[in-house]
């Protein structure tokens, strides 16, 4: 048996037993995957997969135990590599960082100047995605970590731990009546032209969650994933706007008006992820350190060892 052929069976299972798929994920030929796998339950004495034809139809119970075995193996292949990395050369290198636009736009700038002054050898992948494919870029070890409010949470495969609380803010023209209203309600908003976030973004799912346990339906009439084109079109005119408050730390409003609701739809907490069981540079822990002064070294590696209780906020 071989690297090659744990890396094919692996890889058939990500693709949904699409061996055509996994073929071209690893520049190979689907004919050469089949035989590989054929070759390693040979040697091994057990099927992987059951088969109809010559079509994988789904992972037997044993074939569940050998991609368990085999996701440990490469795992730690992996953390033989980036221990190489680590002691042959200690300050340089890639970080390889998965999160949502907010916080690649709004949050991490600062952390990432400061992580390049203090490691000016290490280059910096961004990789901007939703929640789901940040969980997913971590864990197929395209990233070292991972960044964002949503989902991460709900992945075995991953360690993570909490950043930062935030609230959403109304975003809305100077002169309209809400910007002087001194408590606003829910009953205010389901009346107005809304612009938020995708469902998938950026807390979405709380702000729907307090109008549906209000029986309200509110009147979004336009979603998008990036806080700055949610403000321009309130600009425009289409509607008031609800945004992270991380987006309008740094606006120069001038024209707008800020109100804060996370009254109404209660606070957000950002968190970070690693892979469970991977080895962590160096200048991974430091960045992590840059991101919230929460994440300290010691509670990151603690949590990485699995002797991780609550560090909920």
């Amino acid at each position: 048996m071989n690297l090659h052929q744990f890396r094919f069976v692996q890889e058939a299972a990500r693709r949904n037993l699409n061996l055509t798929e996994a073929a071209k994920a690893l520049h190979t030929s689907q004919p050469g995957v089949s035989k590989a796998i054929l070759d390693l339950e040979e040697e091994l004495g057990v099927d992987i997969f059951a088969r109809h034809g010559k079509r994988l139809k789904r992972i037997t119970e044993p074939g569940q135990h050998v991609l368990k075995s085999i996701e440990v193996i490469m795992r730690e292949l992996g953390n033989l590599k980036r221990i190489g990395e680590q002691f042959s050369a200690q300050d340089s290198g890639t970080l390889s960082i998965a999160t949502t636009h907010t916080q690649a736009r709004y949050v991490l700038p600062i952390p990432v100047a400061r992580l390049r002054d203090a490691y000016p050898k290490v280059n910096i992948s961004l990789h901007q995605a939703t929640p789901q494919e940040v969980a997913r870029m971590v864990i197929d070890e395209v990233a070292d970590i991972g960044m964002a409010t949503e989902s991460l949470a709900d992945y075995p495969e991953l360690v993570t731990l909490p950043c930062y609380e935030w609230q959403h803010v109304l975003v809305l023209p100077g002169d309209h009546p809400l910007a002087h209203k001194e408590r606003i309600g829910l009953d205010d908003l389901a009346h107005e032209a809304l612009i938020t976030y995708h469902p998938s973004f950026t807390g979405r799912g709380k702000i729907d969650h307090s109008f549906g346990a209000r029986k309200l339906q509110p009147r979004i009439v336009l979603e998008a994933i990036d806080s700055d084109v949610i403000k321009t079109y309130v600009r425009l005119g289409l509607g008031i706007g609800i945004v992270a408050e991380m987006a309008m730390r740094e606006d120069p409003v001038g024209d707008l008006a800020v109100r804060p609701v996370g009254h109404l739809f209660g606070q957000n907490v950002t968190r970070v992820a690693f892979k469970r069981g991977a080895y962590l540079r160096n200048f991974v822990y430091k960045f992590a350190e840059l991101i919230s002064e929460r994440l300290s070294r010691e509670l990151i590696a603690q949590a990485m060892s699995g002797q991780a209780n609550d560090y909920e906020l």
